[in-house]
């Protein structure tokens, strides 16, 4: 499994970014969900990388992983503070989102399975692929080891 991480690990990495970036476009522009402040900069952490990790899987080229982890690694924290915010009632006081959608708003109701909201899913894909770009990245440094 390892081996396979490392082989393909990119090309994964961008299979989730492109599957979380059509799935947020799907929730916007199909369910009409309008998306709050913090949704938008998760999505511009998300969205460039279908490009970046597109165009590195297609070339196999591993020198991007740095470029590209501190996008998902931003973009998680987001989420993990959005995710909060959704549930710590507290949090959404300290940094109200004052125009359009609230930042607390749970399209899904109380989460799929009572926990999962569209920015816990997010923190999904953002982990997902810090996990693939990391293993990816263990070819790199075998290679240099040799």
């Amino acid at each position: 499994m390892r081996g396979f991480l490392r082989n393909y690990g990119i090309y994964l990495a961008w299979l989730v970014a492109l599957v979380a970036t059509a799935g947020s476009l799907y929730l916007s522009e199909v369910l009409h969900y309008e998306p709050c402040r913090l949704c938008w900069f998760q999505r511009i952490f998300m969205y460039p990388q279908v490009i970046l990790l597109g165009i590195a899987a297609y070339k196999n080229d591993r020198q991007i992983i740095p470029y590209v982890l501190p996008l998902s690694v931003i973009g998680g924290l987001i989420s993990i503070y959005h995710y909060s915010e959704q549930k710590i009632p507290g949090l959404a006081k300290l940094l109200p989102c004052k125009i359009g959608v609230p930042c607390n708003v749970d399209y899904l109701g109380h989460g799929w399975l009572g926990f999962i909201t569209i920015p816990f899913m997010a923190l999904v894909a953002f982990v997902l692929i810090v996990m693939f770009l990391l293993a990816a990245r263990g070819i790199r440094e075998e290679a240099g080891e040799r």
